[in-house]
């Protein structure tokens, strides 16, 4: 007969090779906030030292003393280590007074409002750029080794909580005679001891992980109580306690549910388990939701009690699936109304997995670009497939479940060929003492009582011949008692791997759900991944809030060539105006003839116009500063937009032109 166990060791195999691929990719972790303006700007050079440096971010940040640091050019520390928050999503830092000139190297590492670290680096400088030594770390927040072994800590836990919540669902709802089943309480427990392990772990790794991210800092206790008081600690510690409560349930459910006998009593017991494995499954899913993407960006309200039912759904779908798997290849038997049972309850999860899944898509992508050109939309298009395979072979097991007999329980047709097959068993040959090789079980059974020596050593001659030769037998018998024990215990396990074997809806059942559950392990592995990964509509909103900052940062240099239509009346406006964005900005003026020398013309007058909101013009009058060079200072601009700049010069009398640009100011 064909063996399934190979086909499953390679099978397993493959998954793992696959979920380290995922996961390898999955790090570093990619930034959930964005650096979207800096005061100084990014490569900016000033004539004075600021007071402070501060930081913009495309939405809040968690940051504590000392998550910016300036560093002059010797690579000497020149902030005071206190952040303060400047309103909105902008924080600064104070600087020490009597900085040199030179080049200054800003760095930055905090943690997004879904819990995930961001950092990063700039450089500005003062009176004129020089030559740095500021060294910075390589380690970027949470890459490294630390950042690896966080997100393994990351995918157990989802695993974990998939297999105890599932796996507690499926034995109460579909299957609960499976309460005494060692397979699947192993797979429950096993679900339970990995999701306490991988919250332990990230507990002790959170520091590290949004910090310096090294391995040495894991038990730094300093650390570990400044994760307790953020948002992601206090989500740690809150679903520790919350298992605490699972582990209580577990012993009720594989301990007083399982011997429970009379009707009654199972029926209460289990509605009082329901309602309490629901509750304490739920409050586990709210530690995601809580800290994660669901409590950030739009919606937040009704992201979070979304994000608890998505949860949920996936436990019972992926978790159920993981423990009939176990019990069709490791329990005895299974009711085929337990296999339709959860036929059932997996289809209305994957409805709710559907419903509130397409919700979260729109929330985090936003846009069909976004779902085309962005890492996080990529991977939801991959699970979007992986979850159409998984339903198009569930499909299929429903079809093996509907061949399996209604009319007869499984156990009890494999109770019944069991007894066949003890019938017609050839006895079994068990070494004796004093009898003959060839005497059996049977053989003593029927000698039993007969008195004859040479039976006195034969398992079934009790009561016969001397109290001599009982006493010296005894211990013997004890031996061979286990033995014989033991080659029916194997006799009965073969018996009941031939049955099972030989059934063809189960066989057929045991290979759909197997793939099923291969590719739950791949689609549990993108899941993760999708949780470090930034989401679509947060990477596009950064990327134009990025683009917007770029577009107006800098000086703003315009060039106007210009002909009055009268002698010596052409040349060129050159026009500076510094920042170039709303607000105060200061302004030059240049003149120059065809030649490029200085033309020191009789007037020049400026104006702004936004037509889009009916704003202006707006005159500026400069003042004549030297031959050809005008200048205007506090030139405001009152809001960001496409604003029409129109220059009037006159060179004569009566000659004069009035020359135009439309430019972004921000």
């Amino acid at each position: 007969m064909k063996t399934i166990a190979p086909r499953f060791r390679h099978l397993l195999l493959l998954l793992l090779a696959v979920t380290g691929a995922l996961l390898a990719g999955a790090a570093p972790v990619s930034a959930h906030a964005a650096l979207t303006g800096s005061d100084p700007k990014q490569g900016a050079v000033v004539e004075r030292a600021p007071s402070r440096v501060s930081l913009t971010f495309s939405e809040e940040v968690a940051m504590s003393d000392g998550s910016v640091r300036v560093l002059d050019p010797a690579g000497k520390r020149v902030d005071t280590g206190r952040t303060t928050d400047l309103g909105g999503t902008t924080y600064g830092v104070p600087l020490h007074s009597g900085l040199p000139d030179g080049t200054f190297t800003v760095a930055y590492q905090v943690v997004s409002a879904d819990s995930h670290p961001v950092s990063g680096a700039f450089t500005f400088s003062i009176g004129a750029p020089s030559k740095t030594t500021a060294a910075l770390p390589d380690q970027t927040a949470g890459g490294g080794v630390v950042g690896g072994l966080y997100g393994v800590a990351r995918y157990l836990s989802y695993a974990g909580f998939v297999l105890t919540v599932g796996g507690a669902a499926f034995v109460l709802a579909c299957w609960p005679r499976g309460a005494g089943v060692r397979p699947v309480q192993r797979v429950v427990v096993g679900g339970w001891i990995t999701l306490t392990g991988a919250t332990l772990a990230m507990l002790l790794m959170r520091g590290s992980y949004t910090g310096s991210g090294a391995v040495g800092d894991i038990f730094d206790l300093t650390l570990l109580g400044q994760v307790l008081q953020t948002k992601s600690g206090a989500a740690l510690v809150s679903r520790l306690l919350l298992l605490a409560a699972a582990a209580l349930f577990i012993a009720v459910l594989f301990g007083a549910y399982e011997k429970r006998t009379d009707p009654k009593e199972k029926k209460d017991l289990t509605f009082g388990l329901a309602i309490g494995g629901a509750v304490v499954a739920a409050g586990l899913a709210a530690t995601w939701a809580m800290a994660e993407h669901a409590s950030t960006g739009i919606q937040a309200g009704l992201a979070m009690p979304v994000d608890v039912l998505h949860l949920l759904s996936v436990a019972a779908w992926l978790g159920g699936l993981a423990t009939l798997l176990v019990a069709l290849y490791r329990a005895p038997s299974i009711e085929a109304t337990a296999v339709r049972r959860f036929s059932r309850v997996a289809f209305c999860a994957v409805s709710t997995l559907a419903a509130t899944g397409l919700y979260q898509s729109w929330r985090q992508v936003g846009s069909w670009s976004a779902l085309t050109g962005t890492r996080y939309g990529q991977l939801l298009l991959l699970k979007i497939g992986l979850v159409a395979v998984m339903v198009g072979v569930a499909w299929i097991s429903r079809k093996w479940t509907g061949r399996l007999s209604e009319e007869l329980a499984p156990e009890a047709a494999a109770t019944t060929v069991i007894e066949e097959h003890t019938r017609s068993e050839e006895p079994v040959t068990v070494p004796t003492g004093g009898a003959s090789k060839g005497s059996s079980s049977g053989d003593a059974g029927g000698d039993a009582g007969s008195g004859s020596a040479a039976d006195t050593g034969s398992v079934g001659a009790a009561g016969s011949g001397s109290a001599a030769d009982t006493g010296s037998g005894s211990g013997v018998d004890d031996k061979r008692s286990a033995q014989l024990a033991r080659q029916r215990a194997a006799l009965a396990t073969a018996r009941d791997k031939r049955i099972r074997d030989a059934d063809p809806g189960r066989s057929g059942l045991r290979r759909s759900v197997l793939t099923e559950a291969g590719v739950a392990v791949v689609l549990l592995v993108v899941t993760t991944v999708l949780t470090s990964t930034e989401p679509g509509r947060t990477e596009e909103e950064a990327k134009a809030v990025t683009a917007a900052a770029s577009q107006r940062s800098g000086p703003l240099s315009l060039k106007l060539p210009f002909d009055t239509g009268g002698q010596d009346g052409k040349g060129t406006v050159l026009l500076d105006m510094d920042p170039g964005r709303t607000g105060s900005n200061g302004m030059h003026v240049y003149v120059e003839r065809p030649n490029g020398k200085a033309f020191d013309i009789p007037e020049v007058k400026i104006s702004f116009t936004l037509a889009a909101k009916k704003i202006g013009p707006l005159p500026v009058v400069p003042d004549h500063i030297a031959t050809g060079h005008w200048s205007a200072s506090g030139v405001q601009i009152p809001v960001a937009g496409d604003w029409k700049i129109a220059v009037t010069v006159r060179t004569s009398d009566i000659d004069q032109v009035t020359v135009t640009k439309n430019v972004k100011i921000g």
